[in-house]
């Protein structure tokens, strides 16, 4: 299982949410650079990168961060946050992102999503699923779509996407544990999907249980930042 830490950036700062609130910040750091640089230095090979501005004003607004971040690492970095139309896409993998996550866009304008796959691969798109009571969260967790996440999924599947980022927002940021039984149910459902798990890691055994439950990664945020897990264990897990 690939551990994956996020980084989420306001005001090209590292900063956490709890709960998508954008009441609740935490900032950790203003050189999102710099963490990225001890992540690999540690050994981590893969970062999640959050633009928590384009998501919330619907475009893509830390591109200068996530340039930073790219330029001073070799990280394998995929970004999400804002991203709405093809320049959008453009610009970020011209930024130096490997993947790019569609969350949002992917509820709104499944077409133009479908496209992005057609053209650019499935390799290269994230689907964001980001759930909330059993319905997929829009415009940074502020607003429900009223689909079903098993719909949503389903949809998509079809179309030949590999990797979803699911996060269940009433797990994140709060410590309190993974949706172990929603990462259950949607491997069941999709067993060939790379499902890469978002939100409640509190520590170092809640990796292990996602590990043994067959996830295809994890991604670790606030555990991290407040000390509830080490460098090292990010790495020997």
């Amino acid at each position: 299982m690939e551990i994956i830490p996020a980084i989420d950036i306001i005001d090209g700062q590292c900063v956490r949410l709890t709960k998508g609130d954008y009441d609740q910040v935490t900032r950790y750091s203003d050189d999102p650079a710099q963490v990225a640089r001890d992540f690999e230095l540690a050994g981590i090979s893969r970062l999640h990168v959050v633009d928590l501005d384009g998501a919330k004003a619907r475009h893509v607004v830390n591109i200068d961060t996530l340039r930073n971040i790219t330029s001073a690492t070799g990280l394998s970095v995929d970004f999400g946050g804002g991203v709405k139309t093809r320049e959008d896409l453009e610009l970020v993998l011209a930024a130096g992102a490997k993947q790019v996550t569609a969350g949002s866009i992917a509820v709104s304008d499944k077409e133009e999503v479908k496209k992005w796959i057609e053209e650019f691969g499935p390799d290269k798109i994230i689907l964001g699923a980001d759930v909330l009571d059993g319905k997929v969260m829009v415009s940074g967790w502020q607003e429900s779509s009223g689909e079903e996440l098993m719909d949503f999924l389903n949809y998509y599947v079809q179309l030949g996407i590999q990797y979803v980022i699911c996060t269940d927002i009433s797990k994140d940021g709060v410590l309190a544990g993974p949706s172990f039984e929603l990462y259950e149910a949607i491997q069941l459902r999709f067993p060939t999907l790379h499902l890469i798990a978002s939100g409640g890691v509190s520590g170092k055994d809640d990796l292990i249980r996602l590990k043994r439950q067959g996830l295809y990664g994890a991604i670790v945020g606030k555990a991290f930042y407040e000390g509830r897990l080490t460098l090292e264990e990010l790495t020997t897990i």
